[in-house]
């Protein structure tokens, strides 16, 4: 029996009408602004029902939007194509209703009142201000297309989904990036876990954060870092996952396999939130890690906001030696949290319970990353046996070879193309190759750099930027083969590996034996 997503029943904030990336209301106001340009051209005795149920349509809606949910920037031209149209529906209806005039009768010799008659301006006259308007109307529906609020996929496994947020320390790392001698590595940790039906009512977590201020200063940042005003993506604050926070965990006592997750450059911890939802409603706890000083922004426990501050130098040389040092940087951190998720699960006595003690499989974790992130989970790997398998999302491999990769690892790349840096592959390569455990590489047809994390979600749907698996395929994608390769390595599952990744793609096994 498939499981109902938490809160879902009882209406979502900011639900859209499908296909539309436009509110109920919205749609209301849209249809509203359309119809008073279009009243124009109906005819005479049509016009006044039109323009006053339009008016009744389109103010409403639009006061209702801006004291509830607030105005989006994408209806700011819907709403001001209406504007303009109102005066012009509306001045014809009240010449002919309102305003008595002189008129002289020619035979009766008295003075009397007529109405005006109704007039309209020449059609050659009105068709430029219409289509001006209509243009202006239409530009906010492709607006919304191209920077939606994000409709996260409903998860496909058997488990509703829990989220929850940490903040750790670690006591024997001097934080590098600050030169004070007594300022800790602290790193913020949000995990997804498998949860219990959530009550009637339960609100979905809001996505980028714990609480809206927080959302917004994620955006903000998120967007400055790849140049980006920051209304463009006003949105994506507003959206609501599928899970809920601080959920009770799964019943029936079992332990669930981890995952851990490093974000890509300027990334943050929420960045994969579809894919971490997947996989925890499937049984695995996710656990997502923000990097202080490298994610965008970092919102503390003490409402400190820590942005980023590491950036491209613009020469080649150095910028690889800066990534390899911000990887080390990022491979301590998982490291760092491996070893948390022992203590979360099994507390030194007198330390409180965790609602995660005792359901964490400790001896099952697999160590995930995307772009720089993925750069990160192969060095954890390297450095930490305790990490039982690998996912490199779209990483270039940066740091050392060695020593090799002991853990069954999976590789997913977007296609490798003239403008791919020509060291990616064969680094990616040589890394697979000295593995001692079978390692797969598969590169994912209609897969960008961006299909990897949310981003086809909420940007705008163009193929070199996000792919061109569209917005619900993606994060099922790569959903779906990341979990094929977790089942059958963490858990053991029978099946043919390469063949069930094959579906996705082009798919290259990297044998220990030298087999490929």
């Amino acid at each position: 029996m498939r499981r109902r997503t938490p809160g879902a029943e009882h209406g979502r904030v900011n639900e859209t009408v499908a296909g539309l990336y436009l509110s109920p209301l919205e749609v209301l106001a849209l249809l509203g602004a359309a119809a008073l340009v279009m009243a124009r051209w109906l005819p005479t005795a049509a016009r006044p029902p039109v323009v006053l149920a339009a008016g009744v349509v389109l103010v409403p809606s639009a006061i209702v939007l801006g004291v509830t949910s607030g105005i989006r920037w994408q209806m700011v031209p819907v709403l001001a194509g209406g504007a303009v149209a109102l005066p012009f529906a509306l001045s014809p209806l009240l010449r002919s209703t309102g305003l008595p005039r002189l008129s002289r009768h020619r035979h009766a010799g008295r003075t009397g009142h007529t109405a005006r008659p109704a007039r309209r301006a020449r059609w050659w006259l009105a068709l430029p201000g219409s289509a001006a308007c209509l243009g202006l109307i239409a530009t906010g529906p492709v607006a919304a297309w191209a920077f939606p609020v994000p409709e996260f996929p409903e998860p496909s496994g058997e488990y509703a989904v829990g989220t929850r947020v940490v903040q750790w320390t670690d006591p024997r790392r001097p934080e590098t990036f600050t030169a004070d001698p007594h300022d800790l590595r602290t790193v913020v940790v949000q995990f997804w876990y498998p949860a219990r039906e959530s009550p009637a009512g339960a609100r979905p977590a809001q996505y980028l954060g714990r609480t809206e201020h927080e959302a917004r200063t994620v955006s903000r940042a998120l967007a400055r870092g790849v140049g980006l005003p920051d209304f463009l993506v006003d949105g994506v604050p507003r959206a609501r996952t599928r899970s809920v926070f601080d959920a009770p965990v799964a019943g029936g006592g079992g332990r669930f396999p981890v995952v851990l997750f490093s974000p890509g450059s300027g990334g943050v911890r929420t960045q994969n939130t579809a894919w971490a939802e997947e996989l925890a409603s499937h049984g695995y706890v996710v656990a997502a890690l923000d990097h202080p000083y490298d994610s965008a922004a970092v919102v503390l426990a003490d409402g400190r906001t820590i942005e980023a501050v590491t950036e491209s130098s613009g020469d080649r040389d150095e910028d690889a030696e800066l990534a390899a040092r911000w990887t080390a940087v990022r491979a301590a951190d998982l490291g760092f949290v491996r070893t948390r998720l022992e203590r979360l699960d099994r507390p030194d006595q007198g330390e409180s319970a965790d609602p995660l003690t005792g359901r964490l499989d400790t001896g099952r974790v697999a160590v995930a990353g995307h772009s720089i992130g993925g750069a990160a989970a192969l060095q954890a790997a390297r450095q930490d046996r305790r990490f039982g398998a690998v996912i490199d999302l779209d990483g270039y491999p940066h740091g050392p070879d060695s020593p090799a990769l002991a853990q069954p690892t999976l590789a997913l790349t977007q296609a490798i193309t003239s403008g791919t840096d020509p060291r990616y592959l064969p680094r990616l390569t040589v890394a697979l190759r000295l593995n001692t455990a079978t390692s797969y590489r598969l590169t994912v047809t209609g897969a960008a750099h961006l299909t990897f994390m949310d981003g086809p979600l909420y940007l705008p749907p163009v193929p070199s930027v996000v792919g061109s698996l569209g917005r619900t395929r993606s994060p099922r994608v790569v959903a779906a083969t990341t979990l094929a390769f977790l089942d059958a390595t963490l858990r053991h599952e029978p099946g043919d590996l390469a063949g069930a990744l094959s579906a996705y793609g082009e798919i290259s096994v990297y044998a220990p034996d030298g087999s490929r």
